[in-house]
């Protein structure tokens, strides 16, 4: 069966699986490249169609580009996983060149992103990183982690980014089967990070040919994602307090989930975190489908428009 043609209307998709470089690992992240502005609804539609953890859409504006990231469930204000999706996939349709810096404007403000001018697939980006506020451990946690994990946890904190981190020790069962996202509650559903010192690195634990300083798993059935399998925002988050123990301005973070992937982790001049890492391109292709109220088809009057449009252009840093 040939190939069918590109139709008018066409948009441009693929599906990266991030922070990995063979099929079948990582964080898969859906990215549409968008020839005009699309409003919440359609793009929550689609993502919930592509059924992604995350889908990323990419909009041209001028000479900057524009970033969006939406979960089956709901739009998010910062992914690092689709990010990295997002600037492998320009690549990949020759609309940014290797070795040339720039950012993807977000709802998380302008994050500088660059493609490896040396390796094919592999590129970085920075990510805010908001601190962790030390906390009680929540007695519901306690009592998941005793009972499914049979281990208890070192240290808790939150964060601003709505994320909780709980440090386990090194030899608790980490790795493996976990099925904790209906045991969490409350605000716990949002985001959970459980991490541990790596020690010595399990089989295929490598990170080009780096092996980890430390490991986690991230947990957020709120958001629509049980469990997410590389998660690049709270790398982010918990790599500044590993350096710190650690001594180091770069350290390399594992995500030992059924689909493990990992990346290099780096203290940025921006203040920012750098996450450096790569990315296999499993599928590529177009999408038959367009946004309203552009669609032809579609009766969605002028002002649905000009809302989408604003938006989009909300993303940009004034003036």
């Amino acid at each position: 069966m040939s190939a069918l043609p590109r139709e008018p209307g066409d948009l441009p998709a693929v599906l990266v699986e991030a922070f990995a470089d063979r099929p079948f690992h990582g964080n898969g992240a859906a990215v549409v490249r968008l020839s005009h502005p699309a409003d919440a609804p359609w793009m929550q539609a689609l993502a919930r169609s592509l059924n992604q953890s995350e889908t990323a859409f990419v909009l041209s504006w001028g000479d900057q580009w524009l970033l969006r990231w939406f979960t089956p469930e709901c739009e998010v204000l910062l992914c690092g996983h689709a990010t990295l999706g997002a600037l492998l996939a320009l690549g990949h349709w020759g609309d940014v060149s290797a070795g040339q810096p720039f950012c993807f404007h977000t709802r998380s403000g302008p994050l500088p992103v660059q493609l490896d001018a040396g390796a094919s697939g592999r590129g970085s980006l920075e990510l805010p990183s908001s601190g962790l506020l030390p906390a009680p451990l929540p007695a519901a946690l306690e009592v998941v982690l005793a009972e499914h994990m049979a281990t208890a946890a070192e240290a808790f904190w939150i964060s601003p980014l709505g994320y909780a981190m709980a440090l386990l020790p090194a030899d608790a069962p980490l790795a493996g089967p976990l099925q904790l996202a209906p045991m969490l509650q409350g605000d716990l559903r949002n985001g959970l990070v459980l991490m541990q010192a790596a020690g010595t690195a399990a089989d295929g634990e490598l990170v080009g040919a780096e092996t980890p300083d430390y490991r986690l798993r991230f947990f957020a059935p709120g958001l629509g994602i049980d469990e997410d399998p590389v998660t690049g925002s709270a790398h982010a988050l918990v790599a500044p307090w590993w350096m710190e123990r650690l001594g180091r301005r770069r350290v390399v973070g594992w995500q030992c989930s059924d689909r493990p992937g990992g990346m290099v982790c780096e203290a940025a001049s921006s203040g920012m975190i750098r996450l450096i890492g790569t990315g296999h391109l499993l599928w590529d292709g177009f999408l038959r489908t367009a946004p309203p109220p552009w669609d032809a088809s579609s009766s969605l009057d002028s002002g649905a428009a000009e809302r989408a449009r604003l938006s989009w252009h909300s993303l940009l840093p004034p003036g």
